[in-house]
């Protein structure tokens, strides 16, 4: 086993737009069409108690990959439960969220945060602030719970929700099956190292869903909540029953977080050749584990459960039964499980201890090119670790200073010493590096102790800020300002120089010397100060730039040209060549995840930049950062943020260093691309 990456495309519900799991391994089918409504049966008021209520959720998440924390954007859809503004929706959808933005069915758009997830569910719920509604004076509306267990299969139910980001929508169907699952034998399916299914069975249904319908309610037609959609199964949606939603809900609102026991062992169902046998069977038990302590082995059979008998679990259906007796118990409990070894009878005493996830959530350690979990109770039994000491690497950035050492880091590596000085935790690696880093202005090595399996093993990272680059002097040389072309044999006759060699100006740069000189687009030219431009193949095209390198910076040089069929001399005193893009001051923020660069001349003209507009040049805007989930591109020219004009790198980094202390909410870039400008809105966390 190995949670975390155990089918981790799978697990990704909602990398670009939040949606259902789709457990085919194929093109899914295509959408079944709703069921027509039988006489007498109407959808008027289940649409009307909750489809108000329904919201489209728009979020940020992250996820750690290639040793950072990448930014998505995705949608998903919920539903609001009470008048304080609790909206429920899938973990799948929020539960890796940064920034929340709701869209209501008044079309408002209202911020939310994050109260509380349930990986093991999928549930999540996230709060409105309703300070930033723009209809403060009405009411919420508010979607009710009904009973699950009430349901029937043939019942008429209606799947709600925002599917593809869209406004809220409604789809009509009936439900297929009450104890859906997923099918023997496919791939297992994980969400942040929980277990799909593990605790939910779902209501199967053929009302039509669609990616970012994910956290939309399915409703009966009295209007009320009986399940939250969550997977797609061949052409069937799956729905998390109103029941185990309403108690998450309840327990997320109360205290942010969901309690539950652990006694580590993992139960299978009965094999088809156990025709006598009873309950469930052990299929594995963790050493150091609660059911190892009380002497459960694999292989036994487990009928009774603190006193609740088990049925017998023929099925993968009925293994959540199990389950929820385990997990719904309170830590620290006594509780007594009786089974079935060799036939005969057992009983054993077990204690519960409170359930950890089963992984813990990633960060990300800037400087070492690192993103790193926590080690967990279960993480670590899997790993064979009797503790949970260490600081388990998720993922490693390719040419970053892990990456590079020898041996390098990599993923499932656990780090246990940095200059012998324990790290037990994030915690301790954050403290560590604060300390070492402290007044570095280049990377130093550290010694870093790490286990690969039963391999102990260490290495020598380079850990800090990178360095300034240092830009080489560039000697000085001259400048024309003009754009060429080879006069090839091809272009020779038409161009009406039959056997001559030279160049043609194909552009002038504004404010040149060949600008000030008087030359034009079309101009020929033949010679340099009396002498062959002996430019005639396509190759042949840096013929005339070294030729001109050659002379002083201020240096005058004639052309024999052709003008419109015309011989004509052309004077011009050369300048000294302006700063390349390369020479001129950069600045990369690690916060936004954008590097910019003063514009240079050239840069302006490519850009269509008058020299009177202000504005740095956008370098690089890295994927899945702050600033490109905003809308930054590489090529942007940045004329503001807020109300502030950005007249050189300078004064960018100034600003965007003191949003650090501020903490905006967003702020707003007005940038020039191509021939439009336009604005652009950032939303960091901090």
């Amino acid at each position: 086993m190995n949670f975390s990456r155990s089918l981790h495309a799978l697990s990704l519900l909602a990398t670009l737009a939040a949606r259902p799991l789709v457990l085919a391994a194929d093109t899914p089918a295509a959408p079944v069409a709703p069921v027509p409504a039988p006489a007498g049966e109407s959808t008027d008021t289940a649409i009307a108690a909750v489809y108000p209520a329904l919201t489209l959720i728009r979020v940020v998440m992250e996820e750690g990959e290639d040793g950072r924390m990448k930014k998505m954007q995705g949608s998903g859809s919920g539903a609001i439960i009470s008048q304080d503004g609790y909206v429920l929706t899938n973990h799948h959808v929020a539960g890796r969220g940064t920034r929340f933005v709701c869209t209501l069915s008044t079309r408002e758009e209202v911020d939310a945060t994050l109260v509380g997830t349930d990986a093991l569910a999928d549930l999540a719920i996230i709060k409105l602030d309703l300070a930033t509604r723009r209809l403060k004076d009405q009411p919420l509306p508010v979607a009710k719970f009904g009973d699950s267990d009430k349901l029937r299969v043939g019942d008429v139910v209606l799947a709600m929700g925002s599917p593809g980001g869209l406004s809220q929508s409604i789809t009509r169907g009936i439900v297929a099956n009450r104890e859906m699952i997923v099918p023997r034998h496919q791939i297992g399916m994980t969400l942040d190292g929980e277990k799909v299914g593990e605790l939910v069975k779902w209501i199967g249904h053929d009302a039509v869903i669609y990616p970012g319908n994910s956290g939309g309610p399915l409703v009966n037609l009295a209007g009320e909540i009986v399940g939250v959609n969550e997977v797609g199964i061949a052409s069937l949606g799956g729905a998390i029953p109103s029941n185990l939603a309403q108690k998450v809900a309840q327990e997320l609102i109360a205290k942010g977080s969901i309690t539950r026991s652990w006694i580590g062992l993992e139960a299978q169902p009965l094999l088809r050749g156990m025709e006598k046998e009873k309950g469930a069977l052990v299929a594995a038990v963790f050493n150091d584990s609660p059911a190892g302590a009380a002497g459960i082995k694999a292989g036994d059979f487990i009928t009774e459960y603190n006193g609740n008998a088990l049925p017998d679990c023929r099925a993968a259906e009925d293994l959540p039964i199990f389950n929820a007796m385990v997990m719904g118990t309170a830590p620290g409990t006594k509780v007594t499980v009786k089974g079935i070894r060799a036939g005969q009878p057992q009983t054993w005493e077990v204690t519960t201890v409170k359930r950890d996830p089963n992984l813990g959530k990633e960060s990300e350690m800037r400087g070492w090119s690192l993103t790193v979990r926590d080690l967990t109770r279960v993480s670590a039994l899997e790993h064979r670790r009797t503790d949970t000491k260490g600081v388990l690497v998720d993922s490693v950035k390719t040419g970053g200073p892990a990456a590079e050492a020898k041996p390098p880091l990599r993923t499932e590596d656990i780090i246990t010493k940095a200059n012998d000085k324990p790290i037990g935790s994030i915690a301790d690696m954050r403290a560590f590096t604060a300390e070492f880093t402290k007044g570095l202005t280049a990377p130093k090595p550290v010694l870093v102790s790490f286990e690969r399996g039963r391999e102990k093993l260490v290495t020598v990272i380079k850990v800090g800020p990178e360095p300034d680059p240092r830009k080489p002097q560039v000697a000085e040389k001259p400048w024309l300002g003009a754009v060429t072309q080879v006069i090839t044999a091809d272009l020779q006759e038409p161009l009406g120089v039959p056997g001559k060699k030279g160049m043609r100006i194909t552009s002038i740069v504004p404010s040149s010397p060949a600008e000030k000189a008087g030359l034009k687009e079309g101009d020929l030219l033949l010679k340099l100060d009396g002498r062959v431009i002996n430019a005639s193949r396509p190759e042949d095209s840096e013929v005339l730039p070294e030729l001109i390198r050659a002379y002083p910076v201020d240096a005058s040089i004639e052309f024999d040209a052709i003008r419109d069929g015309q011989a004509v001399k052309l004077s011009v005193k050369l300048e000294r060549r302006p700063q390349d893009d390369n020479e001129l001051p950069e600045y990369k923020d690690d916060r936004f995840e954008f590097t910019a660069r003063d514009l240079s001349k050239s840069r302006r003209v490519s850009a269509g930049v008058a020299d009177s507009v202000k504005g740095v040049s956008i370098e690089k805007v890295e994927s899945n950062g702050w600033a490109a989930l905003g809308g930054l591109v590489t090529g942007d020219v940045l004329m503001r943020i807020d109300d502030r004009e950005i007249d050189s790198i300078a004064t960018l980094k100034t600003l965007l260093t003191a949003f650090r202390e501020t903490k905006p909410r967003r702020i707003t870039l007005f940038v020039q691309r191509g021939t439009r400008t336009l604005f652009l809105e950032i939303e960091p966390r901090w």
